[in-house]
């Protein structure tokens, strides 16, 4: 169900490593598209990855979005406090026979899924049909099972704000991994239902997730939101940007003599909404914003 009635927007790090320059843009333009909506900007934490967070982590990610001067509205969230509610949803997605446990490693799905015929990435249900005495027989093993939920051949159709009609198949995914945590497609899309959010605006790496979060959204009854997937930026390898590509955290920047707003004004001038040379505000970038102009190629960064 796509919920067309808000446009309630936000952004959502996950505290495994600093912010690149790539990530503040994608963070300046979801609380454009917010903003120009008048509507509420949110912050969310996905710190579900508990062997991948780093202490400190959150609060210069956080540091470095007030430091650009994009506020959100209320406290900033963390999905490690949510838990409870990505239990209840996998309860009930089980309740309705949506689930099943899958004992394959990760070795074992990638030669699965690049052998003839496979999808690449895409699970080819491996334990889909896993006899009474074959799941018994690998439980009593010891050996560790996610869940997965049977996609049963769906495709899924949807309209992307910035690149148009979208048309993919969906696998049978893992909502709970072999560790016992909830994965990120169960809880992004428990959250996006729970904070109301009407317009998710991310990166254009991430199209390929959403016919999951689409199909979840529907198993569980819930409205989804719209989304709008935007350029990243690129080193100049055309790789996506990394440390690698040398000074590319807003640290980084500041250590090369630049400030938050030389910072902005270089994301402005990638994104069509200020000459070069230009420092504007963000009031100024939000009376300029309309996001049918946005760019949709990726920005190639040049150290400078």
């Amino acid at each position: 169900m796509q919920n067309a009635t808000h446009h309630d927007g936000r952004f959502a790090p996950s505290p495994t490593g600093d912010l690149h320059i790539g990530n503040l843009r994608t963070a300046l333009l979801s609380w454009l598209f917010a903003r120009k909506a008048d509507a509420r900007f949110l912050v969310r934490v996905e710190d579900l990855d508990r062997s991948r967070v780093k202490p400190g982590i959150e609060e210069k990610q956080l540091a470095d979005l007030r430091s650009l001067g994009l506020e959100w509205d209320g406290e900033a969230v963390r999905q490690s406090e949510r838990t409870g509610l990505y239990d209840e949803a996998i309860r009930r997605l089980d309740e309705k026979d949506f689930l099943y446990p899958c004992f394959c490693t990760r070795a074992d799905v990638r030669a699965a899924s690049s052998a003839p015929h496979g999808i690449p990435g895409h699970y080819p249900g491996t334990c889909r049909n896993l006899t009474e005495r074959e799941r018994a027989e690998r439980e009593a093993s010891g050996r560790p099972f996610a869940l997965r939920v049977r996609g049963e051949g769906a495709r899924v159709v949807f309209e992307d704000r910035l690149l148009g009609g979208q048309n993919y198949p969906v696998d049978d995914f893992v909502v709970w991994r072999n560790d016992g945590s909830p994965a990120y497609q169960i809880a992004v899309v428990v959250d996006d239902a729970e904070q109301r959010i009407g317009e998710v605006v991310r990166g254009a790496d991430l199209v390929d997730s959403t016919p999951r979060q689409l199909f979840l959204a529907d198993l569980l009854g819930l409205d989804a939101p719209r989304y709008a997937h935007v350029p990243l930026v690129l080193g100049p390898d055309g790789e996506r940007l990394a440390k690698r590509h040398g000074a590319v955290t807003m640290a980084d920047r500041e250590e090369a003599g630049e400030t938050p707003e030389d910072v902005l004004a270089w994301m402005a001038h990638s994104l069509g909404l200020a000459e070069a040379g230009e420092e504007p505000g963000l009031d100024t970038l939000l009376a300029r914003f309309d996001p049918a102009l946005i760019p949709t190629d990726p920005t190639i960064w040049r150290p400078r």
